[in-house]
């Protein structure tokens, strides 16, 4: 039985068919820049899901904030531990960034419970009294986007761009939505596709232009 073993190889013959299949049923297709192809094909490799082509949504200025953010030590925060652990945690020491996942600790329960909400809601609350510029990866949790959007209109919180790509049914599309109506950089998938190894991909694809 005979396949590919080095993982280096494995990765590059999955981009070079991934471009030979949107050559095939995108005959034509062109990317925006070198940043966004990388974004959309690391997503569709991720996911090998070519519907990313049209539903990954990119703001004006989300990757160029992204980018400042991560070289002046921004933590990034998602909301779940999954996404954390799919990101490239050697890229973003090297810079000097934090990582956290707030969800699952006792003060974030604590005061989701005082307070009636999610713990994904607390995490925002608790992530938004932290020192220093912040970025969101959340790849779950719709209640999570729809607060951060909500502390940064009240000004509580204040946030450099958000990867919102909420999966699934209650909410994900409708705050992604929201999220495209705001002034925050963003990086959203449209509709119910999305997910935390979807939000890892992307930060992922943007450090390894950096």
């Amino acid at each position: 039985m005979e396949y590919i073993k080095n993982p280096m190889m494995i990765e590059e013959k999955s981009f070079e068919m991934i471009q030979d299949i949107i050559d095939d049923i995108r005959p034509g297709y062109e990317f925006k820049n070198l940043v966004e192809e990388k974004i959309i094909k690391r997503s569709i490799h991720t996911t090998a899901d070519f519907e990313y082509l049209d539903i990954l949504k990119i703001s004006e200025t989300a990757v160029e904030n992204i980018v400042d953010a991560l070289k002046n030590n921004a933590t990034i925060y998602t909301d779940t531990n999954m996404a954390l652990s799919g990101i490239n945690k050697k890229k973003l020491e090297a810079l000097g960034c934090k990582y956290k996942c707030l969800v699952a600790d006792e003060e974030t329960a604590k005061l989701a419970k005082e307070k009636s909400m999610t713990r994904s809601m607390a995490a925002v609350e608790i992530a938004s009294k932290e020192p220093g510029r912040k970025i969101f990866v959340l790849g779950n949790a719709p209640t999570a986007l729809y607060k951060v959007m909500e502390m940064r209109d009240s000004g509580e919180l204040s946030v450099d761009a958000v990867v919102g790509v909420p999966v699934g049914f209650v909410g994900a599309a409708e705050s992604k939505d929201e999220l495209e109506k705001t002034e925050i950089p963003y990086i959203i998938s449209k509709g119910r596709k999305g997910g935390s190894n979807l939000a890892a991909a992307i930060v992922n694809a943007i450090l390894y232009t950096m």
